[in-house]
């Protein structure tokens, strides 16, 4: 990459994931500098918001606990091309390959960092602009498609369906690839599909996405306890299978959401 700097900020919400790509963009290109490590979608469009510096490109995790990285575009502008990352393999990767400078499977391999660093390096100035301006109308379709809040699920349970109304929902786990839905009576049920997508077909003004464990709804709150490492941890008026911790870089987040304040 010669004596130039490329300068790049990482989005992504799994710390361990986020500091493998730091460390192999470091290793396999010292010529990299990286401006900023982002891990949710308020966060992002913050840090966008306020750059002085647009970086050359930007590492970004389609699914954030906070939602589809998608919404970042909705509320900040991002004039550098991206290079997606994710673990779903079927996730619209044809529309990731097509529309962005290219996309990496996590856990993202050496080989194919490079491949994707070189296509980047290789493109013109109006290459880069064509990439950008087709991530946004990418971001822009997904908005439009994106499915109307649902008043009540249709939970099916062995030979009958169990109709629930998302004012008796508590919260939603997951755990071992597996999601339940706990209601306010204490009872669960398994459900289909995956917290993302629930969390799409929810109001966000009532429901939270905590983090990659849980969904919560703010009428099933009593109150926040404050934990260690500047995190919170949510009580509920009803058991939980594990704490639900906020962490330290989405408690603004969660505190507006509580508040009602939360970004649109």
């Amino acid at each position: 990459m010669g004596e130039k700097i490329m300068k790049v900020v990482i989005i992504e919400d799994e710390t361990a994931a986020a500091l493998n790509l730091r460390s192999l963009l470091g290793h396999e290109f010292p010529g990299i500098e990286i401006m900023a490590m982002c891990e949710s979608i308020m966060e992002s469009v913050e840090w966008f918001a306020s750059a002085e510096v647009m970086p050359d490109l930007v590492f970004m995790d389609i699914h954030l606990a906070d939602g589809n990285a998608f919404k970042i575009f909705e509320r900040t502008e991002i004039s550098c091309p991206i290079i997606f990352t994710t673990a779903y393999d079927q996730y619209a990767l044809e529309a990731f390959r097509v529309n962005s400078i290219d996309y990496l499977l996590k856990p993202i391999k050496v080989a194919d960092l490079h491949r994707a660093i070189n296509k980047f390096e290789r493109l013109s100035g109006s290459e880069r602009t064509d990439y950008t301006d087709k991530v946004h109308r990418m971001a822009q379709s997904s908005a439009e498609q994106a499915p109307a809040t649902q008043q009540n699920f249709l939970i099916h349970v062995k030979d009958k369906i169990v109709p629930l109304s998302k004012e008796d929902i508590a919260f939603f786990y997951t755990s071992q690839e597996r999601v339940s839905v706990y209601t306010n009576s204490g009872e669960s049920y398994p459900m289909m599909g995956s917290l993302e997508t629930i969390m799409s077909r929810l109001p966000e003004g009532e429901f939270f996405r905590a983090n990659r464990q849980y969904i919560i709804s703010r009428k099933a709150i009593t109150d926040i306890s404050v934990w260690f490492g500047s995190r919170l941890s949510v009580n509920l008026a009803v058991a939980i299978p594990e704490k639900i911790i906020i962490s330290k870089a989405r408690v603004p987040e969660f505190k507006a959401w509580l508040a009602g304040e939360a970004v649109q």
